[in-house]
């Protein structure tokens, strides 16, 4: 099976080469017609271009946050409509859904902040496709060297870390490992939709930032209060305060086995073993 990767060199991109060993890589500044040269022989299409959502948010880096994602999905997906791909699968994330709402996929509720919009946008895109179509809602995704994980372990290695507030926000999280099968999942079946590619577990901040203080054997005493999140990142705080209960319904009904359902394994796994 031949796969090609937008969004190759960041964290998903590089553990998805890793996974299927031989990728075809489109780049950033690939036009329509190098993308549908390079899509020739193609059989599955996966799109993760987009730039970090973790960075304060002046006006002119919204403006990249959209069409990072929006006019390069844009394009790839016109050239994927003129190609012989047999499955297409890109990106979205739970800031699509509203804050203190427990949601799977049937929840039409949608979060109404700059994150909903980007998420809906950036589907909304993605379904022009007229190739069979999956998206994958991601949630805070745990793993080695990267990720939202490699940023909590220097407070916590200080002695510093500790709960966002009153540690009552909800995290929906997901281990790579799970999110690697996951694409293997919907590949090997063939599957279609919008999958919540979050583990069946999500968790309090609380319980979160124990579990971790737990695992790397530190103090979690001092709690972060969101106005300082405020000051450090500004409007973009919200994607560390916003508390999103999210369940992956439809995974489970297709018949995905989670390899780490709980936070507990998920954590001991990434920090403890080799």
């Amino acid at each position: 099976m031949k796969i090609a990767l937008t969004g190759a060199s960041g964290f998903v991109g590089s553990a998805l080469q890793s996974h299927f060993k031989e990728c075809i890589i489109i780049e950033r500044d690939d036009d329509e017609a190098c993308v549908l040269e390079k899509l020739d022989g193609v059989d599955v299409v996966i799109n993760l271009a987009g730039a970090p959502i973790i960075k304060r948010w002046s006006d002119p880096y919204k403006k990249l946050l959209l069409s990072s994602r929006i006019e390069s999905t844009r394009r790839l997906v016109s050239a994927v409509n003129q190609s012989s791909v047999s499955l297409f699968i890109s990106t979205s994330a739970i800031g699509i859904y509203p804050d203190n709402h427990s949601c799977d996929e049937t929840c039409t509720q949608l979060a109404d902040d700059f994150l909903g919009e980007l998420a809906q946008k950036w589907e909304e895109e993605a379904l022009r496709c007229l190739k069979p179509t999956s998206i994958l809602r991601f949630g805070v995704i745990l793993g080695k060297n990267g990720g939202a994980l490699a940023q909590m372990i220097t407070p916590f290695s200080w002695g510093v870390g500790g709960i966002i507030d009153d540690g009552k926000m909800m995290t929906s999280w997901i281990h790579l490992d799970d999110l690697i099968g996951i694409y293997s999942h919907i590949i090997e079946n063939k599957l279609t939709g919008i999958f919540n590619a979050t583990a069946p577990n999500p968790v309090s901040n609380y319980t979160f930032t124990k579990a971790l203080g737990k695992v790397l054997h530190r103090p979690t005493l001092i709690p972060i209060p969101e106005f300082a999140l405020r000051i450090m990142y500004g409007e973009a705080a919200s994607v560390l305060t916003g508390s999103k209960e999210v369940y992956p319904r439809k995974l489970l009904h297709e018949g995905y086995v989670f390899r780490y359902p709980d936070i507990k394994s998920a954590l001991e796994q990434i920090l403890t073993q080799d």
